[in-house]
């Protein structure tokens, strides 16, 4: 795949799927390696699913490093620093937002959502998938429970099978979306989280996929012959 192509996938989707908002590409600078040139540092701290849900709706494109994510939990999760230590613990989820009925409950789920290692990521690029300039690793599409079907329908056209997905309703576009769809090169479908929910525009009735690139071929041919004309 090249740059072309992959931006012809993004707006196929939006054609498509007929979205409402871009599908975003993100992409995961390992420690050490440079943000490629000609993309701009983004203009204030915000939470990654901000990030996001800013992209899909303006079409911007910029990176950020870890000082520009707001929310630690989703940075750290994504190889940015490290997990807040009240996040690690469960304490942060059991006594801040009173979402378990024990400490060891809270560390139990956080135990088990995916991370990258702490400190191996340099930076993360996001933008537009139909007007990208960078090689995504994932593509995360926000839209409606129709549209989230059509887009399985489409991947399992060519070989069938089932998606198998995995989701707490935590760190829900950092972890599950970006990170596990990564660590895994598997399509994932998450459900939202109080952060995502309480902090962007992402409406009840939206929930989001996670496609990793090296699938996104398969779910565009699969798209444009099951997608209602």
């Amino acid at each position: 795949m090249d740059l072309k192509e992959i931006n012809n996938y993004g707006q196929e989707m939006l054609e498509c799927l007929k979205l409402k908002t871009s599908p975003v590409a993100v992409k995961l600078v390992p420690k050490g390696e440079q943000v490629p040139e000609g993309i701009e540092k983004v203009d204030e701290a915000m939470r990654h699913c901000q990030l996001v849900d800013r992209v899909r709706r303006t079409g911007e494109e910029f990176y950020t490093l870890g000082e520009d994510q707001a929310c630690k939990g989703g940075a750290g999760a994504m190889g940015l620093g490290a997990l807040p230590p009240k996040v690690a613990s469960g304490e942060f989820y059991y006594k801040g937002l009173k979402q378990f009925s024990t400490q060891e409950a809270a560390k139990r789920t956080i135990d088990m959502v995916p991370t990258l290692a702490p400190n191996s990521t340099e930076a993360v690029l996001y933008a537009p998938l139909e007007k990208t300039t960078f090689m995504p690793d994932v593509v995360l599409v926000i839209c409606n429970p129709k549209q989230i079907m059509l887009l399985t329908q489409a991947y399992m056209y060519k070989n069938g099978g089932r998606l198998e997905t995995s989701f707490a309703g935590k760190q829900s576009l950092c972890s599950d979306g970006v990170v596990q769809t990564y660590k895994e090169g598997k399509i994932e479908v998450t459900v939202g989280c109080s952060g995502s929910r309480a902090y962007t525009e992402i409406t009840d009735e939206e929930m989001t996929m996670g496609i990793p690139i090296e699938l996104l071929p398969d779910v565009i041919a699969g798209l444009k012959i099951i997608c209602p004309k």
